[in-house]
Parts: structure tokens; C-alpha cells; sequence
């Protein structure tokens, strides 16, 4: 699941790792794949065969330490919300992103209001 792979890739952050590796699923690799095109992570790459596909995610480092220290999760699996595009607002004031899951796909908070689509929102950085 997506929460378990967000939770690793903060703890890796903030304990000074460059990269990681998680198991493979279709929704964890279009989420990171979400977050190397907003600039949150470097690289993302699915490695191995069958039983044994991994994510190797390449970390990205700020001067100032991590690229992001805070995640809130919105939608989990007991509860799960959803927002239209006319809904959505910007995240401490534009320097954050939500991030959707739309018939679209993955995106962020300003890519799901240019296409003028809204979904469950997963989380904020």
C-alpha cells in the first residue's frame, strides 16, 4: 500500500539514506512516479522479475536537509475522501502539493486542476 511505502521513504529521509528499495505494486510505483515529476524524489526504477519486483527509489536532498519532512495522509483505507476540481485548494499557501487519485491517474493539486478533474485525494506534502 501507498502509506506503508510514504512512511519508509520519510523515515529514510530524515535518518540521512540516499535511497531505498519497496515491493512492487502498480499504485506505489504510479504515486512515486507522481512525486519524481513534482520534483520530491530523484528516480524511481522497478527492478527484478515475478515474486521478487522491487521500487529503487533514489532520494533527493535539499542544501537544507529533506525535500519534505511532513506527510498527512487524507484518505486511508477506513475513510476516504474525495474532491472535485472546483474544491481544490492550494497547500501552505502553494508550497505543498495534494496529490489525487483521479480516472486520470496520479496528480498533483495544480496538474488536477488544469485537466479540470477531481478524485479521492491520498495525501498532502
Amino acid at each position: 500500500m501507498y502509506i506503508q511505502t510514504l512512511i519508509k521513504i520519510k523515515n529514510a529521509l530524515l535518518s540521512g539514506k540516499k535511497s531505498l528499495k519497496v515491493p512492487f505494486s502498480k499504485m506505489d510505483m504510479a504515486v512515486l512516479e507522481a512525486l519524481v515529476k513534482s520534483g520530491y524524489l530523484a528516480s524511481v526504477e522497478k527492478k527484478g522479475r515475478s515474486l521478487k519486483k522491487v521500487i529503487a527509489i533514489e532520494l533527493k536532498d535539499d542544501k537544507n536537509g529533506s525535500v519534505f519532512s511532513e506527510i498527512k495522509l487524507w484518505s486511508k483505507p477506513s475513510r476516504k475522501m474525495y474532491l472535485g476540481y472546483k474544491e481544490i485548494r492550494r497547500s501552505h499557501q502553494g508550497y505543498g502539493n495534494y496529490f489525487f487519485s483521479t480516472p486520470k491517474g496520479i496528480l498533483n493539486d495544480a496538474e488536477a486542476r488544469k485537466q479540470k478533474v477531481g478524485g479521492e485525494i491520498l495525501f498532502e506534502i
